[in-house]
């Protein structure tokens, strides 16, 4: 469709769906949790009935991807048949038992004038939101959004427009059928650049915009955006093995956060050992890794011990691998273990492996990561093991989101303000 659009056609196609969203937004914000927890059941219903559909798009996606030759595991991450459209639906279902924010009341003040002042948890409104390769981010997206009563725009990548398209046909006409404002889930129906860049320029609808992907698409969307983006960069995760820690647990708790799911962005990618626990620990920590098919690249004290780990570099210790291939480094002292992850790291979940208390408080108050483990493995950085339900990523900001982003960290809030005639 794009290949016959000028870059002001885009542009204008996209603003249009802007101002849809924007009137969208208002309709959905006056929704009760009930008529939004009946929207996304038909929503589920509606996807477990366009299967069919949904399954031939994809195929074509399937077949494009072959031919441009993409690999094994991007196809993995791109195919959907029967079972994985229900994990979608079902998906959408255990949304709909979750808490709803809207409405909480954070603060709750009546001042000597008579002012009663509440401040109150409220939609942010309409999210842009810009993805790659996995289709079922689109159902993800979508419901998320609109259990915390905002409406959405969805950009997703090349890889997926057949597969998208049909999903989110399917989202709005299931919901629309139980009540959601026309417009409250659009895709944007073209993956040119220029759909980002228009996207990125729509201030004046668009309140928040949230990149997931690759690293070249969050600083595109950064450098180009006129309002606020919530990124989620890099997972340059850490563990650190602490000379008071248990040599089972130390084994155990990084191996899993290696090796579960290594391409994902809580997976361990930099493995720190003190030197005093080193030498027992790190002939039966290399094996334990080796187990699980793990390459190893070691700073020169680690060659030392163990001479057939491959040398790391300086670029391996800002390295995102995404694979099986972890870099270890031992380090003289805690302070040389912090100091390294504020450093190199990503901010986002950083671990100490320790039986010393005092150890474990100096790191988890010096870590400037989102989240700060003690004795856990990375991989428990998620929304769903935090109790959230579902998340729409593991942010790596400050404002306004971090960590774990989920129904909470959709929203905002405002001040409702009563009185009985009160003036200055």
């Amino acid at each position: 469709m794009s290949e016959s659009l000028s870059q002001e056609q885009i542009h204008a196609a996209i603003t249009a769906m802007g101002k849809n969203a924007r009137q969208a937004a208002y309709g959905l914000a006056t929704l009760s949790s009930e008529q939004k927890n009946t929207i996304l059941r038909a929503m589920a219903k509606e996807l477990r009935a366009q299967a069919a559909v949904i399954v031939a798009a994809n195929a074509q996606d399937l077949t494009h991807a072959q031919e441009k030759g993409l690999s094994t595991a991007m196809i993995d991450r791109l195919r959907l048949d029967e079972a994985r459209i229900e994990a979608i639906a079902s998906g959408i279902d255990q949304v709909a038992t979750l808490h709803d924010p809207c409405g909480e009341i954070l603060t709750e003040v009546k001042r000597p004038n008579g002012m009663h002042i509440r401040q109150v948890r409220v939609p942010i409104g309409v999210i842009g939101i810009i993805y790659e390769s996995r289709p079922n981010v689109t159902s993800d997206a979508a419901v998320l959004c609109l259990k915390s009563g905002n409406a959405t725009i969805l950009r997703g990548g090349s890889e997926a427009i057949h597969s998208n398209r049909a999903i989110a046909a399917a989202l709005q006409q299931g919901g629309e059928s139980a009540g959601l404002p026309a417009h409250a889930i659009q895709l944007v129906p073209f993956t040119d650049r220029e759909s980002v860049v228009a996207l990125a320029q729509m201030d004046r609808y668009l309140d928040l915009i949230i990149p997931r992907g690759g690293k070249g698409l969050i600083e595109t969307v950064v450098s180009l955006a006129r309002m606020p983006v919530i990124k989620h960069y890099d997972g340059i995760c850490h563990t650190y093995i602490d000379q008071d820690a248990d040599p089972a647990m130390a084994i155990r708790v990084s191996v899993n956060a290696k090796a579960q799911k290594p391409g994902v962005c809580n997976a361990l990618e930099t493995l720190l050992v003190h030197e005093a626990i080193a030498p027992s620990l790190m002939p039966s920590l290399a094996a334990a890794f080796r187990d699980k098919n793990v390459e190893l690249r070691g700073c020169e004290k680690t060659r030392a011990l163990l001479p057939d780990v491959i040398p790391a570099t300086e670029e391996d210790w800002s390295t995102e691998y995404l694979d099986y291939i972890l870099s270890i480094k031992i380090v003289a002292s805690l302070d040389e273990a912090i100091e390294h992850i504020n450093h190199y790291g990503s901010h986002h979940t950083d671990c100490i492996i320790t039986d010393d208390d005092n150890a474990a408080q100096t790191f988890l108050t010096h870590i400037d990561s989102a989240c700060v483990f003690h004795n856990v493995s990375s991989r428990l950085a998620d929304g769903e093991e935090f109790g959230f339900g579902a998340e729409i990523g593991i942010s790596t900001d400050k404002i306004h989101a971090r960590g774990p982003m989920a129904l909470r960290e959709l929203t905002t809030y405002q001040y409702r303000v009563t009185g009985d005639g009160v003036i200055k």
